[in-house]
């Protein structure tokens, strides 16, 4: 079941942090080689990995894929503010922006603005095309801000390293 709280209870500790460490760096690294780079037996290492993973703490595991490689060179954070906050707007935003073109991630927020979507798009014009005929035509969108992304530097913060 994911996502399940009760799941997620069972505290971590610095060996289980040090395999996340080295997962998030390369999440194809072999099992032998995990244990070795944490220092435990590779079956203790194996049974931890289970562990996190039928926590929820590991998600799954995914290809980092450049958006510029495969002709999405253009990235933007857009801002959504809905008309209303009732249930039915928000699960009928929630339930369509994944799904769009372009979008790499959806975050449902807290402030000023309900949502912000990370899209990737061809270019200049693919993005007002984007907001023009997917977010403005939305019936639950208000309003959006769109601020583009000039570079992604990724946070090692959560993973203890800062």
């Amino acid at each position: 079941m994911p996502n399940n709280p009760q799941r997620r209870r069972a505290p971590i500790d610095d060996t289980d942090r040090a395999i996340i460490r080295a997962l998030a760096d390369n999440a194809r690294l072999p099992n032998n080689a995990l244990a070795e780079a944490v220092g435990i037996a590779p079956s203790t290492c194996l049974a931890r990995v289970r562990s996190l993973q039928d926590r929820d703490v590991i998600r799954g595991y995914r290809a980092d894929v450049d958006p510029a490689a495969i002709g999405l060179p253009l990235q933007a954070m857009i801002s959504v503010r809905l008309r209303a906050h009732t249930r039915e707007q928000n699960e009928s935003f929630r339930g369509t922006a994944p799904d769009l073109p372009g979008v790499l991630a959806v975050f449902h927020m807290a402030g000023s603005d309900d949502y912000l979507l990370h899209v990737g798009v061809a270019g200049p014009e693919s993005l007002r095309d984007f907001v023009v005929d997917h977010l403005t035509t939305h019936p639950a969108v208000a309003q959006t801000r769109t601020n583009l992304i000039f570079e992604q530097i990724p946070g090692r913060h959560y993973l203890g390293q800062a």
